[in-house]
């Protein structure tokens, strides 16, 4: 592959800005340094704009096998280059669901042939896959998921006493979604005798509401806690359930961690009537008063890292009856413009958002060389320029579903540049074609 000399760099790494030179050799960070000369390199001068690790993102679902009119690996990862992601780790409700080592591994086949960043996948758990749960060597993938809760494609584990055995059974980080199921359909069997299958958007958050979170995520802490299982809570989306986590010891040594999602952190119920189905998630955009509360546990430390839950539906599965309308969005091309417009509002620092969506990942799941930018570790590398504004259009959404819920948003930053051990994968985009990414490693 040669050498890349990155000039000028703002590099924003480990609580720190430094302006700097890195010098990438293949697919290493070579050196980091002042003044860097280097033989035969192509350069990229950055003129002092910042330069960041690449971002992980644990949550993404990419629709392949099986939902592959929604998106696949390639479409979505492409995406992902344009919005600063250089990896993901994507979910098991797929189809067929990955719930076997034999399904895991056609999926890494999958994406060996098609990501345009780094992957790795995570392995589903059921009510009754536990034995090949316990075959799975824990450096294999990211981790296992369970839904606690029902949402898109069913993998509902509600059986408590095998719930239990997983979590002795496993060194493996959990990553939960965590809603109530009995407390949804209550909910949801009194709005459908209400207004039928057509009830109104905004009441989303109340038939997921807030007592369904937080009754199955305290659960499931409580649980990690008897058990000494390694959890990890995702999207987190309400204020009750910030309540349930720790900032008073460091990342390494937390056995229970969360995750917030940029949708729960950007909307809130009021934009259920000009957003409709666009943002249906589950778990539900939720209050003001909530997305104030995510925000302070965010910076407080309670909450350890920033995801998308990137999942693309079609705008013609979107535009439907409540009932009918599936859950979820398209976002790892808008994730990263959406944070720095809150960079540019004083509210979050360019520092916090690496920690957040690059470091901690990276520490919580025990990523090998990467999320940092450091001499020795992969050369994912993103690029931004900060003052040059820009509107979120059909002609420019990457996504195969080409819709975003931030279309008319006009952001203020750019990427500007995503390398992919060590290779310019986005350039003011443009895309290259060649794919240079890597299955995940793990040092655990």
């Amino acid at each position: 592959m040669g050498k890349t000399l990155i000039k000028n760099a703002r590099v924003i790494n480990e609580g720190t800005q430094q302006l700097c030179d890195v010098l990438i050799q293949d697919k290493l960070i070579q050196k980091i340094g002042r003044e860097i000369s280097a033989n035969g390199a192509t350069v990229v001068d950055l003129n002092g704009n910042p330069l960041l690790p690449g971002l992980i993102d644990d949550q993404v679902h990419f629709r392949e096998p099986g939902l592959t009119h929604k998106g696949t690996i390639a479409t979505e990862s492409r995406a992902a280059v344009a919005g600063g992601i250089t990896s993901f780790m994507e979910q098991p409700n797929t189809d067929p669901q990955t719930t076997t080592i034999e399904k895991l591994e056609a999926k890494f086949a999958l994406a060996a042939n098609s990501a345009y960043v780094n992957y790795s996948f995570l392995f589903g758990g059921t009510n009754d896959n536990l034995e090949e749960l316990k075959k799975l060597d824990k450096n294999a993938c990211s981790g296992i998921k369970l839904f606690l809760g029902s949402s898109t494609g069913n993998m509902l584990v509600d059986d408590e006493a095998v719930i239990e055995r997983i979590f002795s059974s496993t060194e493996m980080v959990i990553s939960a979604h965590c809603e109530d199921e009995q407390t949804i359909r209550k909910n949801l069997a009194e709005y459908r005798e209400r207004y039928g299958d057509d009830i109104p958007m905004k009441y989303h958050p109340v038939i997921r509401s807030e007592e369904a979170c937080y009754l199955s995520s305290s659960r499931a802490v409580a649980l990690a806690k008897k058990t000494g299982a390694r959890l990890h809570v995702f999207h987190v989306s309400t204020g009750k359930e910030t309540q349930l986590f720790r900032n008073d010891i460091p990342l390494e040594e937390k056995k229970i961690t969360a995750e917030v999602c940029i949708h729960h952190l950007w909307f809130a119920q009021e934009d259920y009537e000009s957003k409709g189905a666009h943002i249906k998630w589950n778990p539900a955009v939720k209050s003001a008063d909530d997305r104030a509360q995510l925000w302070e546990a965010l910076l407080d430390d309670r909450i350890d890292v920033l995801a998308t839950d990137h999942a693309p539906h079609t705008l013609q599965e979107k535009d439907n009856v409540y009932t009918k309308a599936p859950s979820g969005g398209p976002l790892v091309q808008h994730a990263l413009p959406a944070l720095l417009e809150n960079y540019h509002r004083g509210r979050l620092s360019l520092e916090k958002i690496v920690e957040k969506m690059c470091h901690n990942p990276a520490k919580l799941f025990q990523i090998k060389k990467r999320g940092f930018v450091r001499e020795g570790c992969y050369a994912d590398l993103v690029a931004l320029n900060l003052d040059d504004p820009w509107q979120v259009k059909r002609e420019n959404i990457a996504y195969k579903c080409g819709w975003s819920p931030f279309e008319g948003n006009t952001f203020r930053s750019k990427i500007t540049h995503t390398f992919v051990n060590g290779h310019l994968a986005y350039e003011n985009g443009n895309f290259s074609d060649k794919r240079n990414a890597e299955r995940l490693t793990f040092d655990r």
